[in-house]
């Protein structure tokens, strides 16, 4: 009785495990694009907080 219930709950983890691996899907190229995008916003965004540190720096040194 145990070996069955043993066997029973391997098939269900192994199937578990198996629909979790095939639901993982690689991105499709409009998503590659608009990460692309997100992350060069973010690198502008930051380089101008640089130069506005930058600028503040230099006003409040004269």
């Amino acid at each position: 009785m145990k070996k069955s219930v043993y066997l029973i709950l391997m098939l269900f983890a192994v199937s578990f495990s198996a629909s979790t691996l095939n639901s993982c899907r690689e991105k499709t190229t409009s998503e590659k694009v608009e990460d692309s995008l997100d992350k060069a916003g973010d690198d502008i965004e930051d380089a101008a907080d640089d130069v506005g540190d930058e600028i503040e720096d230099a006003v409040d040194d004269n």
